[in-house]
């Protein structure tokens, strides 16, 4: 019966051991990144696309001081809730 017990001990050890390594390879082979993207173009200079426009002004819109909602009260049911009561 001991050497039974020293197996069954040996065999979780093994289990919990290969069980370790395995998320330690796991989480290095996901855990890596890709220093430069695949589609991405490799150029040393900085160029700006041709649909940029710089000279542009945003529009002015008056400032919102306070929101307020459309629907005053409780919001009326849906059709299929209405008909179901």
């Amino acid at each position: 019966m001991n050497s039974s017990k020293k197996s069954i001990k040996l065999f979780a050890a093994v289990i919990g051991g290969s069980a370790v390594v395995t998320t330690g390879v796991l989480s290095m082979a996901l855990g890596q990144e890709e220093t430069t993207p695949s589609g991405a173009a490799k150029s040393s200079t900085m160029t700006i696309g041709s649909t940029t426009t710089t000279a542009k002004k945003p529009p002015t819109v008056e400032a919102t001081s306070m929101a307020v909602p459309a629907i005053k009260g409780p919001a009326p049911l849906p059709s299929e809730e209405k008909a179901a009561e």
